[in-house]
């Protein structure tokens, strides 16, 4: 909560003539882990989430997030410099608009995309761009670049060569009447190429920019010191390598040309150079995507063979959690969870910061636990796991929430553990006909939440990526989400939640994935999930009253199922707990 960064800050932007700035929490990628450097609504606000957005003007500065983060910026953020507003119930843009009419108002085309920026353009707002970023010119102390080494990712994972994939997005562009499509993703950028790196936490990105041709060329604009002699030659013929200052020169000779540029995901950089170029610019998502989150054969058995890995740790966490109420810490939690995952063959790290919440703690949806706020796991009361890993076979993300008492929890958390349990198991059963999208799905979630008046505040679930983003586009199942079909291979979390701020809160997350399903009565294509991670759900926490015969079935089927993969790998002790926590509900 440092108020001279942001005196620094306006005073820069008077400087410019600019009479207001956007400060969105993005990289050049616009993804969600950014490496330090990128860090600059963190170091203007002092909020660390994820996402988020600051509007700074000569005499007000708000702070939009959404529902994840309100109590984490609530927590964060000095009231007498940042409104805090709620970035779906108060839309930026608007705000903006009536705050400021008129106002010039500055933004970083590198930080914003096309669409977004779109967004305040068409509430009146007066958008200039500014490079560099006046936030650059006041941070002195800024990091910078990530300069570590990309690595091949080999087929084993990847199931299908860079060449076929070239192929295929070459194909497509044709098929498109388009001549090349610009890759900002470095997620994409690491599907494409069949390559993995470090250059930012949690995922393994090497962070860079590529344009693909109609030919299956590619251009790759990347510090050449990441790519060493072994991963040059693992890229191949048709793969071009520049640094990024290359760009700019690249773009301009893609004069009259027909280029797709992802309007949402892209920053608004690319389309206004290329249209500066002469150029053709044609929205549309980009051509990795869809391919990238519908996994090969390959990776769905490597996202199953990870998942089994990481149940043995977990089952093993949550066996030690048992015995731990009392003398153990939300810190001392997560880093035995991180020791027993780091003892997993193939390990990787962490894909995000483990949620590890007592208490009042689980109702911050998005809580990372430090040594101010940490606080012991006390008996008889909630506490919530959120966590995943990495494996170069597969990404996990898994939520379980337990009772530390000794016996059955209290009535009030029996009844919305179950609820939100009964809203998992529905996701979980679900079978729709082809072409349904997530937030057609959203709904099933919420439905015993709902008629008792309840609900929560983020989406049922996010899409994950094959040793990627633990959070992959372009599907989710949200009510906010674009409506993209769900298809064969995609994996989406399944995590409804409850929270009470205060209080408590409580998640409970599977992973589950995409397959062909076959009702005995359907006329046409259909759809279901395969349930991917293997952890039991806590008992003490069940309602049984309160769950149907077939949802008891389904409860007891896969705790059968979870005992059955990973009893046998675990030791003698923890394999007789998880006996008994995955005992039948029916009896």
């Amino acid at each position: 909560m440092n108020g001279s960064h942001l005196a620094e800050f306006r005073a820069e932007l008077a400087r410019r003539g600019l009479q207001g700035f956007l400060v969105p929490r993005a990289d050049e990628h616009l993804g969600e882990y950014v490496p330090p450097g990128a860090e600059r609504l963190a170091w203007l606000t002092g909020f660390t989430g994820s996402a988020g957005l600051a509007v700074v003007l000569a005499d007000q500065a708000a702070l939009f997030i959404d529902g994840r983060y309100v109590l984490q910026a609530a927590a964060q953020t000095d009231p007498t410099l940042w409104q805090r507003r709620h970035i779906n119930e108060e839309p930026p843009a608007p705000w903006l608009a009536a705050a400021a009419p008129g106002a010039r108002i500055g933004y970083d085309p590198w930080l914003i995309s096309q669409e977004a920026l779109q967004r305040f353009l068409d509430a009146g707002v007066t958008m200039v761009p500014s490079e560099p970023n006046p936030v650059d010119a006041v941070w002195v102390d800024r990091p910078g670049p990530p300069l570590h080494p990309a690595e091949p990712h080999p087929l084993a994972f990847a199931g299908r060569s860079s060449a076929d994939k070239r192929a295929d997005i070459a194909a497509a562009l044709r098929g498109a009447h388009e001549d090349a499509a610009i890759i900002t993703d470095p997620a994409c950028l690491a599907w494409l190429l069949n390559i993995r790196g470090s250059d930012v936490p949690y995922t393994p990105f090497a962070l860079g920019f590529a344009i693909i041709g109609a030919d299956a060329a590619v251009q790759v604009f990347m510090d050449p010191r990441k790519l060493p002699a072994p991963t040059r030659a693992w890229l191949g013929d048709g793969v071009t390598v520049a640094g990024r200052e290359a760009l700019p020169g690249a773009l301009d000779a893609l004069s009259a040309r027909r280029v797709r540029v992802d309007a949402a995901n892209s920053p608004a950089w690319f389309a206004q150079r290329l249209r500066q170029a002469g150029a053709s610019v044609v929205a549309g998502m980009d051509p990795c995507l869809l391919p990238k989150a519908c996994k090969n054969p390959v990776e769905q058995e490597g996202a199953r063979a990870a998942q089994r890995r990481d149940a043995v740790a977990l089952c093993q966490f949550l066996h030690w959690l048992d015995a731990a109420p009392g003398r153990e810490t939300e810190i001392s939690a997560a880093a035995r969870l991180l020791a027993l995952r780091a003892a997993l063959p193939d390990f990787r790290g962490e894909s995000f910061p483990a949620i590890s919440a007592a208490g009042e703690h689980g109702a911050i949806m998005h809580y990372r636990v430090d040594a101010t706020s940490n606080r012991p796991i006390r008996a008889d009361e909630l506490y919530l796991i959120d966590s995943g890993a990495q494996f170069p076979d597969g990404t996990t993300d898994v939520t379980r929430t337990v009772w530390t008492g000794a016996g059955p929890a209290p009535a009030e958390l029996r009844d919305r553990f179950t609820r939100v349990l009964k809203g998992h198991i529905a996701i979980a059963t679900l079978l729709f006909p082809a072409g349904v999208a997530g937030p057609h799905l959203d709904a099933f979630s919420r439905h015993a939440l709902w008629r008792a008046g309840l609900d929560f505040d983020h989406g049922t679930g996010h899409g994950v990526g094959s040793y990627l983003s633990v959070h992959e586009g372009p599907a989710s199942l949200s009510r906010l989400a674009r409506p993209i079909p769900l298809a064969p291979g995609m994996i989406l979390s399944d995590e409804p939640g409850y929270y009470a701020p205060g209080r408590y809160g409580m998640r409970l997350e599977n992973l589950l994935m995409v397959q062909p399903a076959r009702p005995p009565e359907a006329t046409k294509p259909f759809l279901g999930f395969e349930t991917l991670t293997l952890a039991p759900f806590d008992r003490a926490l069940i309602e049984p009253a309160l769950l149907s015969l077939d949802e008891i079935a389904w409860l007891d089927s896969y705790h059968a199922r979870v005992f059955a993969e990973v009893g046998t790998a675990v030791s003698p002790e923890t394999r007789a707990w998880l006996e008994r926590a995955c005992a039948r509900l029916a009896g």
